[in-house]
């Protein structure tokens, strides 16, 4: 017999989106925290404003090694639900708001708290001749595990239609035709205005989610009040000891064709549309994320750049309390210089005056060749 609380277990994200970070999270206020919009460490003072831009509370510990391979997404499209781990405790989320710990038994064995509203029910992970996690036993009933991403892993899809063409198709076509007064494009490198800025510029490479370079060059431009926004986050992140990697910034307009073009359409939430241009083709639009200064490793966010899933909404309640206060500390800082976070996206942020500026279709060879002639 199916538990009763899987019969609840269809959380869209709609559900996680209406879920607000302290419901999400469980976390308190920051201990170090002692204004309104500002936080004290290592004995300075540091400013975050807008609507709700502090950052959160103190980093929590990282997930007990044991416990990382059992956290993930099990059931069906339907009747998913989520392991993951908050507060120091292993949990399972069903529904909206179902948390229940986990209690351990043995290493894949735990138990639902008697006193919860679905009993003292046994869940037993189960695993693969490799001693991969592949499921999950409750009672009589094994839900599979979904896919997961691995750390590192790229997230790949098939394209509609073969790069090259792709390339082609969009190269012989025409952005749309605007009109307004439109500021005059002013494109900075990101990188050269913070060096402490790193760029992992996945068009450029394989390592994205055509498994095609797009780009010939690595660069970030940006417009000049948007790059300079950035830079100011990176300088506040800096002093509680994380930089920033770029992974995209401005975007000729073909490339965004080709984006479309490429992708199936029940994925196309997580692609611009062409006929409205991107907020990238702007200039005024930044996919990154944080890295550790001390070692220069990236930060293990709840989901991989460019992944199209439920696992790239920035309000996304699984992974671990670590992963998402990371998430949480990107938003905030970015939030704090003007920028608003993509709905889909934990990575992609827009800039405030983004409706200022004109969709531009210039390469990065073009660009420089501008700069360089100036």
């Amino acid at each position: 017999m199916r538990h009763s609380w899987l019969r609840t277990a269809s959380m869209t994200m709609v559900g996680a989106l209406v879920l607000s970070a302290t419901l999400v999270h469980g976390q308190s206020a920051p201990a170090v925290q002692d204004a309104p919009g500002s936080i004290v460490a290592g004995g300075k003072r540091l400013l975050f404003g807008g609507n709700d831009a502090r950052p959160p509370g103190p980093a929590p510990a990282a997930v007990k090694p044991e416990w990382a391979g059992l956290i993930g997404e099990y059931g069906w499209d339907l009747g998913k639900f989520y392991v993951l781990e908050d507060g120091g405790e292993l949990k399972i989320l069903a529904g909206w708001f179902d948390f229940e710990a986990l209690h351990p038994v043995s290493a894949d064995v735990f138990q639902l708290p008697a006193s919860g509203p679905h009993g003292a029910a046994t869940v037993t992970f189960e695993r693969d001749a490799m001693h991969a996690v592949t499921g999950v036993r409750i009672g009589d009933v094994v839900y599979l595990r979904r896919p997961f991403d691995a750390p590192g892993q790229v997230f790949h899809i098939t394209p509609l239609k073969p790069v090259a063409e792709l390339r082609r198709e969009a190269l012989a076509s025409t952005p749309p035709v605007e009109t307004g007064n439109f500021r005059k494009p002013d494109l900075v490198e990101l990188n050269k205005l913070d060096p402490s800025i790193k760029l992992d510029i996945r068009y450029a490479s394989d390592r994205n989610f055509l498994g095609s370079p797009l780009y010939l060059e690595a660069r970030a431009y940006m417009q000049r009040p948007a790059a300079e926004a950035v830079v100011r986050a990176s300088q506040q992140l800096q002093q509680l000891g994380y930089g920033l990697l770029i992974h995209d910034s401005y975007r000729p307009w073909y490339v965004t064709k080709m984006f479309w073009e490429g992708t199936p359409v029940e994925k196309r939430i997580f692609v611009a549309d062409p006929a409205q241009g991107s907020r990238h083709n702007r200039g005024c639009a930044v996919d990154l994320t944080l890295y550790e200064l001390k070692t220069g490793e990236p930060i293990r966010m709840t989901g991989g750049y460019d992944e199209m899933s439920e696992r790239s909404y920035p309000f996304y309640p699984g992974g671990t309390s670590l992963e998402r206060w990371h998430r949480d500390l990107l938003r905030r800082a970015m939030e704090a210089e003007g920028f608003a976070v993509y709905e889909s996206e934990w990575w992609h942020f827009d800039y405030k005056d983004w409706r200022q500026y004109p969709i531009l279709n210039l390469t990065f060879e073009e660009l420089e060749s501008v700069s360089t002639s100036r």
